[in-house]
């Protein structure tokens, strides 16, 4: 449920957009192949982390027809430093293989194809439908589901019913604010020790985290 009136939801809106103009992922990718590789292993990993791993994964996988083909060990040892590696690396080659196997080596498109592929669930395909297809989607990570907590644009207990409460509050410039919600809780509205003081929503926050800042 969104606990804002519309007034504030549009104020949010355009401090928001503001401050993150033309924002976008800070994954670094080259194609929608490198894109979906990215997105897989940013699952409950640092975008920092990943940029770290990919480039020699990508110089010996540059394409799914070669990830398809890659033995499952080698491709473990390249994401090695990556959270949860063993099932990524195992989700990765068969992501590749069923590109190659049911889509002729094509990535799919679109949402309801993407989720189908190993590794992929909602909020990695609108993650990717976004950046890639700026799509008018919304996708709750972390860091969306932490900040829209905190601004009580929805008290849903789930990532899904966040989700539809965004899309319900925004209804448009859904992709930018996405990107926006993302950066924003990524530097500045952190899980622990939010930086309160360089907040420019902070007149619109009451939530339990907030702190008080002394004016001089």
């Amino acid at each position: 449920m969104v606990l804002r009136n519309k007034k504030e939801i549009e104020e949010i809106r355009k401090r928001l957009l503001k401050h993150y103009p033309a924002a976008h992922t800070e994954l670094i990718y080259h194609n929608l192949y490198e894109l979906l590789v990215d997105v897989i292993l940013s699952a409950q990993c640092t975008d920092k982390r990943v940029n770290q791993i990919t480039p020699a994964l990508f110089k010996k996988y540059p394409d799914i027809k070669t990830l398809a083909k890659a033995n499952v060990d080698d491709v473990r040892e390249l994401i090695k430093t990556c959270s949860f590696y063993n099932n990524k690396a195992k989700n990765l080659v068969a992501m590749a293989k069923m590109v190659m196997e049911k889509y002729n080596g094509k990535i799919p498109e679109d949402e309801k194809e993407l989720v189908k592929l190993p590794g992929v669930g909602r909020k990695t395909a609108h993650v990717i439908m976004i950046e890639y297809f700026k799509k008018n989607l919304m996708a709750v990570d972390t860091h969306v589901f932490r900040v829209a907590h905190r601004l009580k644009l929805s008290d849903a207990k789930t990532r899904e019913g966040t989700e539809k409460d965004l899309v319900e509050a925004f209804k448009t410039d859904l992709n930018d604010i996405h990107q926006a919600l993302v950066l924003f809780g990524r530097y500045i509205c952190k899980a622990k020790n939010p930086k309160c003081e360089e907040c420019f929503l902070y007149d619109l926050c009451d939530s339990k985290d907030k702190k008080e800042i002394k004016k001089s």
